[in-house]
Formats: C-alpha cells, structure tokens, sequence
C-alpha cells in the first residue's frame, strides 16, 4: 500500500491548522466508502487567511502558490478528521474556485497547485482525480481560492 503520511514528510511541508466552519456546515463528511471536503481556503500556518484576487493584488505564481496552500488546508482537515493520509484511496474529484479579474484565463494553471501537491502525496496514478477550475467575481474574505474535494477512503 502507498504510504501518503511518509509520502508527506519526504515532502518537507507543514500542515497549517484544521479551519473551523464559518457558517452551518461540516468542513468533511463521510459517507460509506467516500469522504466528501466541503469548500477550503488558503490557510497560512498561523491561521490567518491568504486574501487578494489574482489579476489585481496577485499574479498567476501567487495564485497557484495560494491554491497549494488550499491543499495543505484540505489534508490538515483530512489528518484531523480521519488521522492519517492513508486512508484515503484516491482524489475522485476537485472543483476549484478562482477569485480573480474578468479579463483572467488560466483557471487551470492556478488549480495546478493542489492537484499537484496530490499528485504528490497520494502518487499520479491515485492523487489525480477528474477537476473543474473555474473563475468567479470574488469569494469570502477575498481568499483569492476555494476548493472542494471527493475522495475514495479505503
């Protein structure tokens, strides 16, 4: 079995704190054999927010700097939830949401952060699910991305 908590700690990163919901919803859920991640935020290690919308206050670097961000806060939420990494099989799905200017194209690129960082936890072959990048007009707080995830549990 591919082993995602190592996998992690070869990668040298550290896990920002498990955001608590700031609305009535559950930041995880799990039914049956998946876990479903509600929408994240890039939170920083001292659990403030990352905040601009890429095309003003942030380039595209920024923003996929950022998106990477979201995903640690995903698999903080994951580790705190569950305790480890492996016991997620593999990424079905990602959706993420890009607060950025009208006239900004590269959703994708920008998403790249966290199927990357995935990619990179879980291996290609499980940490690369199906994915919708799309751009919106803002988000809360002015995160400049939001996403929410499908996993398959073992």
């Amino acid at each position: 079995m591919y082993n995602a908590d190592e996998q992690f700690e070869k990668l040298g990163l550290s896990l920002p704190p498990a955001p608590a919901p700031k609305g009535v919803y559950k930041p995880c859920l799990t039914d049956g054999k998946y876990l479903y991640l509600s929408g994240h935020g890039p939170v920083q290690d001292d659990a403030s927010l990352i905040i601009g919308r890429i095309g003003r206050e942030m380039d595209a670097d920024e923003g996929k700097r950022a998106a990477r961000q979201v995903g640690l806060t995903m698999l903080s939420t994951i580790k705190t939830n569950l305790g480890s990494l492996n016991k997620i099989k593999r990424v079905i799905k990602v959706l993420g949401m890009v607060n950025c200017t009208p006239e900004f194209e590269h959703h994708p690129f920008i998403i790249n952060g966290c199927s990357e960082l995935f990619a990179s936890v879980w291996g290609e072959e499980n940490g690369i699910g199906v994915r919708s990048a799309v751009g919106f007009g803002s988000l809360p707080d002015n995160i400049p991305v939001e996403i929410e995830a499908l996993f398959e549990l073992y």
